[in-house]
């Protein structure tokens, strides 16, 4: 596997990839990798002749300084864990590299961007363009995988790579999740091993309101007052939407596809996980 640290490079190193006819995937991420990373990595190996890694820590996402200082860095063993996945190429540039200026480009596709992270967290889907656009054009991947984890990201991403015409197939990738039922994520290296106990919480009383018969409307009250009722969980948002538009739905009947989107937040120095569950 070849680690690539500039965009000539990568660039070169594609092209000739490309002038053979061959397809290329792309999967990015922002490091810290686990078996959810690699689940999307070995799926872009088995259909595609090239897999690029991109692994680069985007702050323009990030709307606190603090969360992405505390974001884990651990490319020595990103690098490990790809080359056993099969990537061909792990790209891993500087911030320098990705951003020479400031990028002032805006993005804008209400509701999908406008609610839910959206809307508590100000720029962090504009940065999440930024850096996805600069990626697809840098590579120019046949296909390019996403986590379902984050289900909202992928809507947006639909909508920008629509609206920028970019010619490539976007593949959401189920949701891993350790045994307790706790999505996989980056962060939950963040948390202690009691803290992961308690995170598990957030899938099991998700699943448990399939069963529950309620409306919408009591839907989300049961699951948030369940959650808050738990001795270091606080729920910041939870969300029954269209699971397209994003729209928020009042009736089951809304919409072909709904959703359920939860933000909470963990432990004592509190972590904040998302995750999500299909209603229909």
């Amino acid at each position: 596997m070849r680690v690539i640290n500039t965009i000539q490079d990568l660039k070169t190193c594609l092209s000739e990839a490309r002038k053979a006819g061959k397809s290329i995937g792309l999967v990015p991420t922002m490091g810290a990798l686990h078996e959810g990373h690699a689940s999307l990595v070995r799926r872009s190996v088995r259909e595609n002749d090239i897999t690029v890694v991109s692994i680069f820590l985007n702050p323009t996402q990030f709307n606190d300084p603090k969360d992405l200082e505390r974001y884990p860095r651990t490319l020595e063993a990103d690098s490990r864990l790809l080359e056993q996945c099969g990537a061909q190429v792990a790209f891993a540039p500087s911030v320098k590299e990705i951003y020479p200026e400031p990028d002032t480009r805006h993005f804008s596709y209400p509701p999908t961007d406008s609610v839910m992270e959206g809307e508590r967290r100000p720029g962090h889907f504009n940065g999440v363009c930024q850096i996805v656009s600069k990626l697809f054009m840098m590579v120019e991947p046949t296909r390019a995988y996403f986590g379902e984890k984050d289900f909202q990201q992928i809507c947006v991403i639909r909508r920008m790579a629509d609206d920028l015409g970019f010619r490539l197939e976007i593949v959401p990738c189920p949701v891993v999740r350790e045994e307790s039922g706790l999505a996989m994520s980056s962060r939950n290296t963040l948390l202690t091993a009691d803290e992961k106990v308690l995170a598990a919480n957030i899938y099991r009383v998700m699943k448990e309101s399939l069963s529950k018969g309620l409306s919408v409307r009591e839907t989300e009250a049961w699951v948030v007052n369940e959650l808050n009722s738990i001795d270091g969980l606080e729920v910041e948002y939870y969300s029954i939407v269209d699971g397209d538009t994003l729209a928020s739905v009042n009736d089951w009947n809304d919409a072909p596809h709904i959703v359920g989107c939860i933000t909470v937040y963990c432990g004592a120095t509190p972590i904040r996980l998302i995750d999500h569950i299909r209603y229909k």
